[in-house]
């Protein structure tokens, strides 16, 4: 049997290591499922998605030119109509102190999620933040250096 790129086929698991897992196909032939294909989510250890012995359905995604073929369990799902979770919101601490004098919360409207340009923007603001830091750090240890010698 022929295999080309874009097909599925069913195959059995025959080995596992840290990077991946080795499949083999209906021919006898193997080929190997990295750990980024396995899954949708982060995949840690792959036993606890995979185990010897399992029989998978496999997405070929790449052969190169020596004849490995490269393969895709997540690929090879059927897609599916749930959108991927939405993004939790970064809790900020309330403060305790009345506000205005008051000392009953005030009810708010809830706030829409962050927009990803917010998110973007937030993370930017953080980042320039850590990176003046270090620069600033970094700039305080060579002085360090340049007046001990």
């Amino acid at each position: 049997m022929g295999f080309d790129v874009g097909m599925i086929v069913t195959g059995k698991v025959t080995g596992i290591k840290k990077f991946g897992a080795f499949v083999t196909l209906e021919d006898k032939r193997s080929g190997l499922v990295h750990i980024s294909e396995i899954a949708n989510s982060y995949v840690e250890d792959i036993s606890a998605h995979l185990e010897e012995g399992q029989e998978v359905k496999v997405k070929i995604i790449g052969i190169d030119e020596t004849g490995r073929i490269n393969l895709s369990i997540k690929k090879a799902e059927a897609p599916s109509d749930e959108r991927p979770p939405e993004p939790r919101p970064v809790r900020r601490p309330v403060s305790s102190a009345p506000q205005g004098g008051r000392s009953f919360h005030q009810a708010s409207a809830p706030k829409a999620p962050p927009t990803f340009e917010d998110q973007l923007k937030q993370f930017m603001q953080e980042s320039n933040s850590k990176i003046s830091g270090l620069e600033m750090y970094s700039a305080k240890k060579s002085s360090r250096r340049k007046s001990k010698g």
